[in-house]
């Protein structure tokens, strides 16, 4: 028996069918384009990937596409569950739940909390439930796992209403790997989680730092939406919030166009002069002496290693750093002069092993008996058929 875990964009469906038992992934790929003429799928099993159109273009039809491929391998008849990514649950879903007529709905009242999400979150899960109607399919919540977080830390100061009539507070994102990497980050220093205090970092074209104690989320970066924190692909992170009516004023811009800006045009591609938001490009072009490219990755160390530092303050006691996501397990640079930074904690790099853990490998970075530092690659995919089989389990039992 296998689990399908699905993650929804609003023109792309990321896709994995995993069996736990075995620890094999059959089969998993990357549709695109949706919505197009052009729209594809990538599909990947046994070492090999190829390519398939999608003759629609729509969430169904890449549904009917990947449907027919497991039928063909023989695993249609395997798949006991798929479970889907969702990024905002607001405060309704404080753990994953199984999908029906309640939890949808009470997913899309989450719309305005993350309407570039949840409306391609809810479009997925339905074409998924007609696709593969058999069977049971659960919502594993981005915001879930900040759920723990005190009061103190997830209340915004403005006005209580805004709380009270609105949600207007801070939510966090990426918990999902945030917890993955926590629970494997303790296997690796071989302690329990339970004992352990740890910053954890997801760092990629999206970006957020969590404090995790005793594998609970205790404070991190991200906010009401995933634009609040560090400095990201093309995200700002945080900005005065005076600037929205002052680029009206200014440029004659709408709230719209500021918001989309903030969202699309900023972060390392704003600071960069536009050259990118990818951060090999990024270091690659500071290395030749681009002015843009330099800024970007020195800011956006300086913020990541500035939130990091801040998050010792909710926990009292850090045992170990761990850096995840794109960024996180590939790029040595942003590792090497974000630990430099942190020598405040007692961090303090092992050059070679930071050079070694590049090649996908991860594991500890930091020099011998400074505070523990890890790369781990995240497995959001992994995470999630977990989880689904935990609610199934709950279920059933």
């Amino acid at each position: 028996m296998a689990t399908l875990v699905l993650n929804c964009g609003s023109s792309s469906v990321k896709f994995a069918l995993l069996d736990l038992a075995a620890g094999i992934t059959h089969l998993s790929g990357l549709a695109e384009r949706l919505g197009a003429a052009e729209a594809s799928v990538t599909l990947r099993a046994g070492g090999e990937a190829w390519d398939q159109p999608i003759p629609g273009g729509s969430y169904a039809d890449a549904f009917a596409v990947l449907a027919a491929e497991l039928d063909t391998r023989g695993l249609g008849k395997d798949v006991e569950a798929v479970g889907h990514r969702v990024v905002h649950g607001g405060e309704h879903f404080q753990a994953p739940a199984l999908i029906d007529g309640e939890v949808l709905a009470a997913i899309r009242a989450c719309v305005p909390l993350a309407p570039l999400h949840n409306p391609a979150n809810l479009a997925g899960i339905e074409a998924a439930q007609a696709t593969f109607p058999q069977v049971a399919h659960v919502a594993v919540f981005d915001t879930a796992f900040h759920q723990t977080m005190p009061e103190v830390v997830y209340r915004y100061a403005v006005p209580d209403a805004w709380y009270t009539q609105h949600g207007v507070r801070r939510y966090g994102f990426h918990g999902t790997s945030h917890a993955y990497v926590a629970e494997e980050a303790a296997r690796r220093l071989g302690r329990p989680l339970a004992e352990l205090n740890l910053i954890t970092a997801h760092l990629g074209n999206g970006a957020s730092v969590a404090a995790v104690q005793g594998g609970r989320s205790v404070d991190t970066s991200m906010g009401l939406t995933p634009l609040e924190g560090l400095i990201m692909g093309t995200r700002s992170g945080d900005v005065d919030p005076g600037l929205h009516e002052f680029m009206a004023r200014q440029a004659g811009l709408s709230l719209t166009q500021v918001t989309a800006a903030l969202n699309q045009a900023s972060g390392l591609r704003g600071l960069s002069g536009g050259l990118g938001s990818d951060m090999r490009e990024l270091e690659q072009a500071a290395a030749q002496g681009h002015a843009g490219a330099r800024l970007a990755v020195a800011a956006f160390v300086y913020r990541l290693a500035k939130q990091m530092a801040g998050m010792a303050v909710a926990l009292g006691r850090v045992d170990a750093l761990v850096f995840t996501g794109g960024i996180g397990e590939n790029s040595a640079t942003v590792r090497a002069a974000t630990l430099e930074r942190l020598g405040v904690l007692g961090a303090r790099l092992d050059p070679q092993a930071n050079a070694l853990a590049v090649r996908g490998q991860g594991g500890l970075i930091s020099a011998p008996g400074s505070l523990p530092a890890l790369v781990v690659n995240t497995n959001e995919e992994l995470a999630i058929a977990r989880t689904a089989a935990q609610v199934l389990q709950g279920v059933t039992a």
